[in-house]
């Protein structure tokens, strides 16, 4: 009886390496973001310990006069956020 072929295996190809992960974050990334966060607490602290009368003061517009209010807040709010946004892309 004839004896059958042996069959040939392929040579051996090792998979791809992966990346080495995501890349680090500049060296400015961290103070920037620390920085928003205390600017905006620092922000709305002053803002009630002057009582409404710093960081953006009552403006006088044209005979007017134009009353920031509680929109002190919301600007001490949203750098505090934007601080905590880029936690998110913090490595």
């Amino acid at each position: 009886m004839p004896e059958s072929r042996s069959r040939r295996k392929a040579a051996y190809t090792p998979p791809p390496t992966s990346s080495s992960g995501p890349k680090p974050n500049p060296p400015w990334f961290v103070p920037v973001m620390l920085g928003l966060m205390l600017l905006g607490l620092v922000w709305i602290v002053v803002y009630y310990l002057s009582q409404g009368q710093y960081p953006l003061p009552t403006l006088s517009l044209g005979g007017g006069e134009w009353t920031p209010g509680n929109w002190n807040l919301v600007i001490g709010f949203v750098f505090i956020m934007a601080g905590f946004l880029m936690t998110t892309r913090w490595r």
